[in-house]
């Protein structure tokens, strides 16, 4: 079948010494779809001083609001750095309001601006699985629920990751970080059978 240049949507761009997987026309393709093709630029995808809420008034186009935030799931496939932004406004794609449209347009104005970013894959010794993990306390104003992530490195090559809401109210920060860390340690499992022998 020859050398690998798509994958399900993906371009394989090869480097050097590794692959790249951009995805910059479908970027283009939102920002041209959200109306924001000449934007300006941010230099981070999410306001780190305000917390989402489902308070607001309602957004005037719900579906266009869907479609947007659909498709900024999708791109982050290969774009981990708005994985936790993109997550919190899908959170509110049911009853989405102005806030939320403000905090998508904030991951819109970021990407104008690191559209040239990919995601690196490349030959890396030793072959370790390392993960990282991280959880906030209450971070829902509405729940009280807390959101954990993890990002999981393959030697130097980031695998995996999540950003996800907890499904059970923590009652500490203790507890928010250990259910963060088996989430973590869960998803290393799973890659480490998955590699077999290789590890």
């Amino acid at each position: 079948m020859g050398p690998l240049h798509h994958f399900s949507g993906i371009s394989v761009a090869r480097r050097g010494d590794g692959l790249f997987l951009p995805q910059r026309q479908y970027l283009l393709d939102i920002l041209d779809r959200a109306g924001m093709h000449d934007c300006k630029s941010c230099s981070t995808p999410v306001e780190t001083h305000s917390k989402l809420s489902a308070d607001g008034t309602p957004v005037t186009d719900p579906t266009h609001y869907r479609s947007i935030a659909g498709a900024l799931h999708y791109l982050t496939f290969t774009h981990p750095d708005i994985a936790f932004a993109v997550q919190q406004v899908c959170l509110f794609m049911h009853d989405p309001r102005e806030p939320h449209l403000a905090a998508m347009k904030q991951i819109l104005w970021y990407l104008q601006g690191s559209h040239d970013l990919d995601l690196r894959l490349s030959r890396s010794a030793p072959l370790e699985l390392t993960v990282y993990s991280d959880a906030d306390w209450a971070g829902c104003p509405d729940t009280r629920r807390s959101t954990s992530g993890y990002a999981v490195f393959l030697g130097d090559n980031l695998v995996s990751w999540s950003s996800k809401r907890q499904a059970t109210v923590s009652r500490s920060s203790a507890e928010a970080e250990y259910r963060g860390v088996a989430n973590g340690v869960a998803e290393a499992c799973w890659l480490r059978q998955l590699l077999g022998k290789e590890l």
